[in-house]
């Protein structure tokens, strides 16, 4: 007997079964086409192709890029945007006044009142751009630089806001901004670490080599860390003559290569021998680099690098000619610490209970020798491919901390800038409120100005990407839009 397919009750199962079928193979077959076509436009993300026995040969960028190396000058402890950039009349006229519907309580305890900029500022340059008297050196430069003083962070504490600002994470292990740029475009010298990080004379930053590590990113994107003060220095054997030693390190290549056309395809193996013979390669390089004692005196006395009254200062300025130098060599990215960990701010800008005091120290240790930096590569031609950062973890309150006369911690609007390369000059973008106490127009979070500064080496934030645990991570997360104001 028969059965009609109306009288079964499966009688429509097939019948469903079918008709899902060809509509997932239609949207299969649309999605395979959508894939094929943003493939072909470079519109997918794409993780750069690495040669394990060469991690830092030069690769080539998403589109054009604007500038070919970075320079990132990082003041640890949350620099106040209202005592050095962001001008606040009205902060002015309400000084000693309670903050009408401010908070009671803020990071690290009560609220006082309203507290006037500690120090004079004044309009600068052709822009008029009012800037403060600490850094009369640096004001100097105004209308070559683009400020943006409506960033925000995710976090009100200096060790994960340091994490958010060198990775866009406020998690540890995360890659830092260094490694993402040196993972994806190698570097143009061979003979030198791709990312150097420079320790600021007085110690690291709270962090330490969170701000400068690799993450999830093969390990030799790290960033290698010495300075001027404390060189690498070439460690020949006692007792064994230069074509001796020359002569071993042949024969060890020799053996190397060797031992790898025995394990074709060994990943590991490779990136293993070329880290050595980096490390061999530095022993040469890396003392030739820092020792200065080459450096003309009027390049010192530019830098401050020959203050005898303030050796910190000195010091901090010596690390600044070696960016420089570094830079020239062809290093793609140089991070330059102003700052130290310690309790209390006194070796960095955390200016809780004496702002004023502690200013008066931090200011002149990195006024003069960050700007005579930027000077430098201006005068040696290297500025036109250089991006120079300055950049901090978050801002300062408007208002001092109760019984103190220092500012607590502010993510909700602050100031860093950009110069040099790709960079629209004599730029100020975004507004913090009346009184400097949040962003209020055109708010940018972290995220974007690493896809800027991405964007400035040629590469599509969302484009840069590494697989890890099963996600395609990238520097901005899910997030960040270039800040196309600030770009020339």
């Amino acid at each position: 007997m028969s059965v009609s397919r109306d009288a079964s009750p499966f009688a429509d199962r097939s019948w469903l079964d079918r008709r899902r079928f060809l509509a997932d193979a239609a949207t299969g077959l649309g999605a395979v086409a959508l894939a094929n076509l943003l493939g072909r436009d470079g519109l997918l993300a794409a993780s750069p192709q690495i040669d394990p026995a060469r991690p830092y040969a030069p690769r080539q960028s998403h589109f054009p890029a604007k500038a070919k190396n970075v320079v990132v000058i990082f003041c640890a402890g949350a620099v106040s945007q209202l005592e050095t950039w962001d001008y606040k009349p009205e902060l002015i006229r309400q000084d000693g006044k309670p903050l009408e519907g401010g908070p009671a309580v803020t990071f690290q305890g009560p609220a006082g009142n309203l507290a006037r900029p500690q120090y004079s500022f004044r309009p600068r340059g052709e822009t008029g751009k009012m800037v403060s008297d600490m850094i009369p050196h640096l004001a100097e430069l105004t209308d070559e630089i683009a400020f943006i003083h409506s960033l925000t962070s995710e976090s009100n504490t200096h060790g994960p806001a340091e994490n958010f600002l060198s990775t866009g994470s406020v998690l540890d292990g995360f890659p830092s901004l260094g490694s993402w740029v040196t993972y994806a475009l190698g570097s143009e010298n061979q003979d030198l670490p791709a990312y150097v990080a420079i320790p600021d004379p007085r110690g690291v930053p709270q962090n330490g080599s969170n701000n400068w590590g690799p993450g999830f990113l093969p390990a030799a994107f790290q960033g290698t860390t010495f300075s001027a003060s404390a060189p690498v220095r070439h460690l020949q054997p006692p007792g064994v003559a230069a074509e001796a030693d020359q002569a071993t390190r042949s024969l060890l290549d020799r053996m190397n290569r060797r031992h790898l056309q025995q394990h074709p395809g060994d990943s590991k193996l490779a990136a293993r021998i070329a880290s050595y013979e980096l490390a061999a390669r530095m022993q040469l390089s890396v003392p030739e680099v820092t020792d200065l004692n080459g450096e003309p005196a009027h390049i010192l006395r530019q830098y401050g690098a020959d203050d005898e009254s303030n050796p910190t200062k000195a010091a901090f300025a010596r690390n600044c000619i070696l960016a420089r130098r570094l830079i020239e060599k062809g290093v793609r990215f140089v991070q330059l610490f102003n700052g130290a960990y310690a309790s209390g701010g006194k070796l960095n800008w955390d200016g809780h209970q004496k702002l004023k005091e502690q200013y008066d120290v931090h200011g002149e240790i990195l006024d003069q020798p960050a700007a005579a930096l930027i000077r430098d590569l201006r005068q040696r031609g290297l500025l036109e491919e250089t991006l120079v950062v300055w950049c901090t973890e978050f801002g300062r309150m408007p208002m001092f901390q109760k019984g103190a006369h220092g500012r607590d911690h502010n993510p909700d609007g602050f100031t860093c800038w950009l110069t040099g390369a790709g960079v629209k000059p004599g730029v100020s973008h975004g507004v913090t409120d009346d009184l400097g106490r949040r962003a209020v127009a055109d708010v940018h979070p972290l995220y974007d100005f690493n896809a800027t500064i991405l964007h400035l080496l040629g590469m599509d934030h969302e484009r840069l990407t590494f697989k890890h645990n099963g996600i395609e991570r990238r520097l901005t997360n899910v997030e960040g839009h270039v800040i196309k104001e600030v770009l020339a």
